[in-house]
């Protein structure tokens, strides 16, 4: 395996490692993700799909993480960009834009753990992860944490799994439940706790960007 991580088609590559994170709601994959963050060491920062969310629509946050990317690598954003949308990218609303020109930022600097919005389509070169449970552990997980009953925390996982695969076959036009889009699909609860998935994850960015 190359040491290098090519984010683009045949073009130039950079050595930036980036892992994606996608989960299922209730899966614990967003406290997985920070978790794998904290054991790669103090260079890697966890990107929850809620802070992407914040920085894509505040101007002054999206100019600092662009800010914060190395001269250098300024053209990788617009690689990123290019390489998956080319002229499509005019089309797209400004909101998703902008969401697009923060995860090619983050992309470009490197050492970051990017949960959700789609950040395996536009970033293959990424350690793509899925993590997934069953639905009882959701349920049982999305009651606990926000305090909600059974029927509630139904409602609310069927919610947030239809908003999920709309925003991804909008904007990229593929499935989110397809395991062929990732590198390893990860089931949590039962035989492998959080841990065990967290373990596994390091282990694999380690192997295939030689951290």
């Amino acid at each position: 395996i190359s040491k290098k991580v090519s984010f683009g088609r045949n073009k130039s590559e950079i050595n930036k490692p980036i892992i994606t994170v996608s989960r299922e709601f209730g899966s614990s994959g967003s406290v997985i993700a920070e978790e794998i963050a904290k054991k790669l060491g103090k260079k890697w920062k966890a990107y929850h799909s809620e802070i992407v969310d914040k920085i894509a629509k505040d101007a002054n946050l999206e100019k600092q993480i662009i800010d914060k990317v190395d001269e250098s690598d300024v053209p990788i954003i617009n690689q990123i960009i290019g390489d998956f949308f080319g002229k499509k990218y005019v089309n797209l609303s400004n909101y998703s834009k902008h969401l697009i020109k923060v995860l090619s930022a983050i992309a470009a600097r490197g050492y970051a753990v990017i949960v959700g919005r789609g950040s395996n389509f536009l970033i293959p070169s990424s350690l793509k992860v899925r993590i997934i449970t069953d639905m009882e552990q959701r349920i049982k997980t999305v009651m606990e944490f926000r305090k909600v009953t059974r029927e509630k925390a139904i409602s609310m996982i069927e919610s947030s799994d239809k908003k999920r695969s709309d925003f991804t076959k909008q904007l990229f036009n593929h499935s989110n439940k397809n395991p062929y889009h990732y590198d390893v699909v990860i089931k949590t609860g039962g035989l492998i706790e959080d841990e065990d998935a967290i373990d596994t994850i390091v282990h694999l960015a380690k192997k295939k960007i030689h951290l």
